[in-house]
């Protein structure tokens, strides 16, 4: 959770939509006496008539919501050495003119991910290069030793940490199905689902790619965008992900998950070109953490897009997803940055 302390909330907000992509952002008035109570891992002061009264009321603020650890960056307004003075004794990590703000915002926050959740993806990771897409046998079992890494990271560490983590690996399809994994088990808890539940559409989020496993590595890391062939191509991965698990003991809810979570209300999915009652709930809201989740990764050939946006677009395609289950993630999606 970012704060931002400003002395011009519209411009503040203006500031907040560009930082979209870096976590939920809350805008606070430096003359509002009623201080945020949440905890924040990251201050920005956005002050530009950095006047006497207003360096007595932003220091005063400061002493109330700093933790200890909390990185402060200083956004400065006019005069550079004057602001360099002031944020020192302010105790600011550092200083920044407004177009280095995004740059010097992602440095201090790769740097805040604790090693608890590092550690954490890096046994995913490694879970997922020997146990999934490794050419072996894939069992419930092995299915269920990932699921627990996945449900016990997220809960540990909160899904915003968890998805900055998974978005350093290098293998496009180790991050997408770990992210979609992590918002599923964000989503599942909290619309308050059993653990029982949670468990289940967690492990079919893991393994709703699986089949990709069977796309021939040039199209699957393709530094660019795939032509209608190479589409179509990638598009049998829904099969062949059902093909590899329908004898496996897994049960049905989990192989229509991962057979259809590209399927579409409207019929315009594939690759059975399901409609409406034919696409189970299970299905939508996999679909739905899918969707987001693709929106939000770095490709090589685009840069991760900011949350919020991310969301309308998602909200756009009513008649095609879940509208109910679309609202309901909302929660979600606010932990990775305001909306539009």
């Amino acid at each position: 959770m970012l704060l931002l302390i400003t002395d011009d909330v519209a411009r503040g907000r203006r500031l907040s939509r560009d930082l979209g992509t870096r976590g939920s952002c809350h805008v606070h008035d430096l003359y509002d006496d009623r201080l945020p109570s949440a905890q924040h891992d990251l201050i920005i002061s956005d002050i530009e008539a950095l006047t006497s009264d207003a360096f007595i009321c932003l220091r005063r603020a400061l002493s109330q919501v700093r933790g200890d650890g909390v990185p402060y960056l200083f956004l400065v307004h006019g005069n550079v050495a004057r602001a360099e003075a002031q944020a020192q004794i302010l105790g600011a990590s550092a200083t920044a003119g407004i177009q280095q703000m995004i740059g010097a915002v992602d440095r201090l926050q790769e740097r805040s991910i604790s090693a608890i959740v590092q550690k954490q993806a890096s046994k995913a990771r490694l879970f997922f290069r020997q146990s999934l897409f490794s050419g072996g046998p894939i069992t419930p079992a092995i299915a269920d030793t990932g699921t627990d890494l996945v449900n016990r990271a997220v809960g540990e560490s909160g899904i915003y940490d968890w998805v900055r983590a998974v978005q350093q690996f290098d293998d496009a399809t180790h991050q997408h199905c770990l992210l979609v994994a992590g918002l599923t088990a964000a989503f599942s808890g909290m619309l308050g689902l059993r653990t029982a539940d949670r468990h289940r559409l967690t492990r079919a989020a893991l393994l709703h790619d699986v089949g990709k496993i069977q796309v021939p590595m040039e199209i699957l890391n393709k530094p660019d965008r795939l032509t209608d062939a190479e589409m179509a191509v990638m598009r049998t991965h829904a099969e062949h992900g059902h093909t590899m698990l329908v004898s496996a003991g897994f049960d049905a809810d989990l192989l229509a998950a991962v057979r259809s979570h590209h399927e579409m209300l409207d019929g315009s999915g594939y690759p059975d070109g399901l409609r409406g009652w034919e696409i189970p709930d299970f299905v939508r809201l996999v679909t739905v953490c899918d969707i987001y989740g693709a929106l939000i990764e770095r490709r090589p050939y685009r840069e991760p897009m900011p949350g919020g946006k991310a969301y309308g677009i998602v909200q756009g395609m009513a008649g095609r997803v879940d509208g109910d289950l679309v609202r309901a993630f909302r929660p979600v999606a606010a932990a990775f940055g305001p909306f539009q």
